[in-house]
Protein backbone atom coordinates (compact mmCIF):
# COMPACT_ATOMS: atom_id res chain seq x y z
CA UNK A 1 0.00 0.00 0.00
CA UNK A 2 1.56 3.47 -0.92
CA UNK A 3 0.72 6.27 1.05
CA UNK A 4 1.20 10.06 0.07
CA UNK A 5 1.43 12.48 2.27
CA UNK A 6 1.78 16.43 2.06
CA UNK A 7 5.18 17.39 2.76
CA UNK A 8 4.60 20.42 5.26
CA UNK A 9 2.87 18.05 7.65
CA UNK A 10 5.35 14.62 7.23
CA UNK A 11 7.91 14.24 9.74
CA UNK A 12 11.29 14.86 9.10
CA UNK A 13 12.34 11.36 8.85
CA UNK A 14 12.14 8.28 5.67
CA UNK A 15 9.05 6.74 7.38
CA UNK A 16 7.89 5.00 3.65
CA UNK A 17 5.46 7.75 2.79
CA UNK A 18 5.75 9.68 -0.28
CA UNK A 19 5.81 13.72 0.36
CA UNK A 20 4.00 15.65 -1.93
CA UNK A 21 5.66 19.19 -1.81
CA UNK A 22 4.13 22.84 -2.43
CA UNK A 23 5.19 25.60 -5.12
CA UNK A 24 7.12 26.90 -1.96
CA UNK A 25 9.31 23.77 -1.59
CA UNK A 26 9.56 23.32 -5.43
CA UNK A 27 11.48 26.96 -5.11
CA UNK A 28 13.76 26.29 -2.20
CA UNK A 29 14.84 22.83 -4.58
CA UNK A 30 15.63 25.14 -7.98
CA UNK A 31 17.89 27.23 -5.57
CA UNK A 32 19.57 24.01 -3.92
CA UNK A 33 19.85 21.93 -7.41
CA UNK A 34 20.85 25.26 -9.16
CA UNK A 35 24.24 25.65 -6.60
CA UNK A 36 24.90 22.29 -7.55
CA UNK A 37 24.68 22.59 -11.17
CA UNK A 38 26.39 25.74 -10.69
CA UNK A 39 29.28 23.92 -8.97
CA UNK A 40 29.56 20.62 -11.30
CA UNK A 41 30.07 23.67 -14.21
CA UNK A 42 33.19 25.05 -12.13
CA UNK A 43 34.69 22.05 -12.06
CA UNK A 44 35.15 21.52 -15.60
CA UNK A 45 38.57 23.18 -15.21
CA UNK A 46 39.76 21.25 -12.84
CA UNK A 47 39.67 17.29 -14.20
CA UNK A 48 42.42 16.38 -16.12
CA UNK A 49 45.14 14.75 -15.95
CA UNK A 50 47.11 14.97 -12.63
CA UNK A 51 45.01 16.26 -10.88
CA UNK A 52 43.71 14.62 -7.89
CA UNK A 53 40.58 13.84 -6.92
CA UNK A 54 41.14 14.89 -3.21
CA UNK A 55 42.06 18.71 -5.20
CA UNK A 56 38.35 18.61 -6.90
CA UNK A 57 36.64 17.32 -3.10
CA UNK A 58 38.27 20.21 -1.67
CA UNK A 59 37.26 22.79 -4.50
CA UNK A 60 33.73 21.47 -3.61
CA UNK A 61 33.61 21.86 -0.18
CA UNK A 62 34.85 25.34 -0.52
CA UNK A 63 32.38 26.10 -3.31
CA UNK A 64 29.45 25.37 -0.85
CA UNK A 65 31.18 27.17 2.35
CA UNK A 66 31.21 30.38 -0.18
CA UNK A 67 27.34 30.17 -1.06
CA UNK A 68 26.25 28.84 2.32
CA UNK A 69 25.64 25.44 1.94
CA UNK A 70 27.07 22.66 2.90
CA UNK A 71 27.76 19.05 1.24
CA UNK A 72 24.95 16.61 2.41
CA UNK A 73 27.81 13.28 2.23
CA UNK A 74 29.95 15.25 4.55
CA UNK A 75 29.88 12.93 8.33
CA UNK A 76 26.97 11.11 6.31
CA UNK A 77 26.73 7.90 7.95
CA UNK A 78 30.91 8.28 8.62
CA UNK A 79 31.97 9.17 5.00
CA UNK A 80 34.34 12.04 5.22
CA UNK A 81 34.47 13.76 1.76
CA UNK A 82 32.29 16.72 0.00
CA UNK A 83 31.49 14.67 -2.85
CA UNK A 84 31.73 10.89 -4.43
CA UNK A 85 34.36 10.71 -7.50
CA UNK A 86 34.27 7.27 -9.33
CA UNK A 87 36.90 6.56 -11.68
CA UNK A 88 36.44 3.77 -15.04
CA UNK A 89 34.98 0.67 -13.31
CA UNK A 90 33.92 2.31 -10.17
CA UNK A 91 29.77 2.14 -10.15
CA UNK A 92 29.51 4.78 -7.59
CA UNK A 93 30.55 6.12 -4.14
CA UNK A 94 33.78 6.23 -4.65
CA UNK A 95 35.80 8.46 -2.11
CA UNK A 96 38.51 11.29 -3.35
CA UNK A 97 42.20 10.85 -2.80
CA UNK A 98 45.55 11.99 -3.51
CA UNK A 99 46.11 9.88 -6.19
CA UNK A 100 46.34 11.48 -9.42
CA UNK A 101 43.44 11.40 -12.56
CA UNK A 102 44.91 9.95 -15.92
CA UNK A 103 44.63 10.93 -19.32
CA UNK A 104 41.79 8.80 -20.65
CA UNK A 105 40.33 8.39 -17.44
CA UNK A 106 36.11 8.76 -17.17
CA UNK A 107 35.35 9.91 -13.57
CA UNK A 108 31.70 10.68 -12.59
CA UNK A 109 31.40 13.47 -9.70
CA UNK A 110 28.40 13.34 -7.69
CA UNK A 111 27.74 16.64 -5.46
CA UNK A 112 24.91 17.35 -2.95
CA UNK A 113 24.63 20.61 -1.35
CA UNK A 114 22.10 21.55 1.55
CA UNK A 115 20.97 25.11 1.25
CA UNK A 116 18.13 26.33 3.67
CA UNK A 117 17.70 23.08 4.53
CA UNK A 118 16.96 21.98 0.28
CA UNK A 119 18.93 19.19 -0.63
CA UNK A 120 19.90 19.78 -4.54
CA UNK A 121 21.60 16.57 -5.80
CA UNK A 122 23.70 15.87 -9.29
CA UNK A 123 26.47 13.81 -10.78
CA UNK A 124 27.94 14.30 -14.17
CA UNK A 125 30.41 12.02 -16.09
CA UNK A 126 33.96 13.84 -16.62
CA UNK A 127 36.53 12.95 -19.47
CA UNK A 128 40.04 13.32 -18.70
CA UNK A 129 41.88 14.33 -21.30
CA UNK A 130 41.61 11.91 -24.68
CA UNK A 131 39.36 8.85 -23.87
CA UNK A 132 38.46 5.95 -25.61
CA UNK A 133 35.55 5.50 -28.26
CA UNK A 134 34.22 3.33 -25.74
CA UNK A 135 34.36 5.17 -22.81
CA UNK A 136 32.41 8.31 -25.28
CA UNK A 137 30.03 5.95 -26.03
CA UNK A 138 28.85 4.68 -22.76
CA UNK A 139 28.90 8.40 -21.31
CA UNK A 140 26.92 9.23 -24.62
CA UNK A 141 24.35 6.12 -24.22
CA UNK A 142 23.91 6.83 -20.16
CA UNK A 143 23.11 10.62 -20.92
CA UNK A 144 19.91 9.41 -23.39
CA UNK A 145 19.16 6.72 -20.43
CA UNK A 146 19.10 9.78 -18.09
CA UNK A 147 16.93 11.89 -20.32
CA UNK A 148 14.63 8.75 -21.84
CA UNK A 149 13.86 7.98 -17.77
CA UNK A 150 13.23 11.91 -17.30
CA UNK A 151 10.70 11.99 -20.52
CA UNK A 152 8.82 9.18 -19.10
CA UNK A 153 8.13 11.43 -15.50
CA UNK A 154 4.53 12.51 -15.56
CA UNK A 155 1.49 12.62 -13.43
CA UNK A 156 -0.09 9.10 -13.51
CA UNK A 157 2.52 7.16 -14.82
CA UNK A 158 4.27 4.52 -12.67
CA UNK A 159 7.78 4.93 -11.83
CA UNK A 160 8.33 1.93 -13.31
CA UNK A 161 7.54 3.68 -16.70
CA UNK A 162 11.21 5.22 -15.88
CA UNK A 163 12.82 2.31 -15.52
CA UNK A 164 11.32 0.60 -18.16
CA UNK A 165 12.66 3.13 -20.55
CA UNK A 166 16.00 3.47 -19.45
CA UNK A 167 16.49 -0.58 -19.29
CA UNK A 168 14.63 -1.08 -22.97
CA UNK A 169 17.61 1.45 -24.69
CA UNK A 170 20.56 0.41 -22.51
CA UNK A 171 19.71 -2.91 -23.28
CA UNK A 172 19.33 -2.14 -26.83
CA UNK A 173 22.59 -0.37 -26.99
CA UNK A 174 23.91 -3.77 -25.52
CA UNK A 175 25.02 -2.34 -22.10
CA UNK A 176 23.29 -3.28 -18.67
CA UNK A 177 21.56 -1.75 -15.87
CA UNK A 178 23.24 -1.86 -12.46
CA UNK A 179 20.45 -2.96 -10.40
CA UNK A 180 22.13 -2.55 -6.44
CA UNK A 181 21.50 1.24 -6.64
CA UNK A 182 18.24 3.73 -7.75
CA UNK A 183 17.38 6.84 -7.60
CA UNK A 184 15.24 8.04 -4.46
CA UNK A 185 12.93 10.84 -3.41
CA UNK A 186 14.74 13.87 -1.94
CA UNK A 187 14.04 17.00 -0.38
CA UNK A 188 14.04 18.53 2.98
CA UNK A 189 15.98 14.74 3.47
CA UNK A 190 18.80 13.55 1.56
CA UNK A 191 17.45 9.69 0.69
CA UNK A 192 13.29 9.87 1.16
CA UNK A 193 10.91 7.67 -0.49
CA UNK A 194 10.38 6.71 -3.12
CA UNK A 195 12.88 4.70 -4.70
CA UNK A 196 13.38 5.08 -8.29
CA UNK A 197 14.42 1.61 -10.05
CA UNK A 198 16.55 1.65 -13.39
CA UNK A 199 15.05 -1.12 -14.63
CA UNK A 200 11.14 -2.95 -14.84
CA UNK A 201 7.95 -2.13 -16.40
CA UNK A 202 5.51 0.67 -16.94
CA UNK A 203 2.82 -0.49 -14.70
CA UNK A 204 5.02 -1.14 -11.73
CA UNK A 205 5.81 0.70 -8.99
CA UNK A 206 4.16 3.98 -6.96
CA UNK A 207 1.91 6.27 -9.19
CA UNK A 208 3.77 9.60 -9.59
CA UNK A 209 1.30 12.36 -8.45
CA UNK A 210 1.83 16.43 -8.72
CA UNK A 211 4.34 17.51 -6.24
CA UNK A 212 6.91 14.37 -5.74
CA UNK A 213 10.70 14.86 -5.91
CA UNK A 214 13.19 12.88 -6.73
CA UNK A 215 16.45 11.97 -8.51
CA UNK A 216 17.18 9.58 -11.77
CA UNK A 217 20.40 8.41 -11.79
CA UNK A 218 21.11 5.66 -13.75
CA UNK A 219 24.36 3.44 -13.40
CA UNK A 220 25.31 1.62 -16.65
CA UNK A 221 27.92 -1.00 -17.75
CA UNK A 222 29.78 -1.56 -20.61
CA UNK A 223 29.87 -5.10 -19.66
CA UNK A 224 28.00 -6.98 -17.10
CA UNK A 225 25.42 -5.53 -14.40
CA UNK A 226 26.99 -7.19 -11.31
CA UNK A 227 28.66 -5.04 -8.58
CA UNK A 228 30.72 -5.84 -5.66
CA UNK A 229 31.16 -2.93 -2.45
CA UNK A 230 35.09 -2.96 -1.30
CA UNK A 231 36.24 -3.10 2.51
CA UNK A 232 36.22 0.75 2.63
CA UNK A 233 32.48 0.05 2.84
CA UNK A 234 31.80 2.55 0.44
CA UNK A 235 33.29 1.97 -3.15
CA UNK A 236 30.92 -0.42 -5.42
CA UNK A 237 32.63 -1.53 -8.52
CA UNK A 238 32.21 -3.66 -11.54
CA UNK A 239 32.78 -6.92 -10.95
CA UNK A 240 34.04 -8.10 -14.23
CA UNK A 241 35.57 -4.31 -14.09
CA UNK A 242 34.14 -3.21 -17.23
CA UNK A 243 33.64 0.68 -17.64
CA UNK A 244 30.84 1.95 -16.00
CA UNK A 245 29.08 5.41 -16.29
CA UNK A 246 26.46 7.78 -14.14
CA UNK A 247 24.39 11.04 -14.51
CA UNK A 248 21.98 11.95 -12.10
CA UNK A 249 19.05 14.66 -12.15
CA UNK A 250 16.79 16.12 -9.24
CA UNK A 251 13.14 16.20 -10.57
CA UNK A 252 9.95 17.84 -9.38
CA UNK A 253 7.09 16.09 -10.91
CA UNK A 254 4.50 19.14 -12.31
CA UNK A 255 0.96 19.25 -13.54
CA UNK A 256 1.73 17.48 -17.15
CA UNK A 257 5.31 16.53 -16.70
CA UNK A 258 8.23 17.30 -14.84
CA UNK A 259 10.74 19.84 -14.17
CA UNK A 260 14.52 19.04 -14.18
CA UNK A 261 15.47 21.05 -11.04
CA UNK A 262 19.83 20.43 -11.83
CA UNK A 263 20.28 21.56 -15.11
CA UNK A 264 23.40 22.78 -16.17
CA UNK A 265 23.40 26.95 -16.02
CA UNK A 266 25.91 26.71 -18.59
CA UNK A 267 24.41 23.67 -20.92
CA UNK A 268 27.72 21.65 -19.60
CA UNK A 269 25.43 18.53 -18.08
CA UNK A 270 25.48 15.91 -21.04
CA UNK A 271 28.33 14.19 -22.56
CA UNK A 272 31.23 15.52 -25.13
CA UNK A 273 30.86 19.56 -23.67
CA UNK A 274 32.86 21.77 -23.07
CA UNK A 275 34.89 21.17 -26.20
Amino acid sequence: MVTYIDATSAPLKNTGVIRLYDADAFDGMRKACQLTARCLDALYPLVKPGVATDVIDRFVFEFGMDHGALPATLNYRGYTKSSCTSINHVVCHGIPNDKPLRDGDVVNIDVTFILDGWHGDSSRMYPVGEVKRAAERLLEVTHECLMRGIAAVRPGARTGAIGEAIQTYAEAERCSVVRDFCGHGVGRLFHDAPNILHYGRANEGPEMKEGMIFTIEPMINLGRPHVKVLADGWTAVTRDRSLSAQYEHTVGVTADGCEIFTLSPGGLDRPGLPA
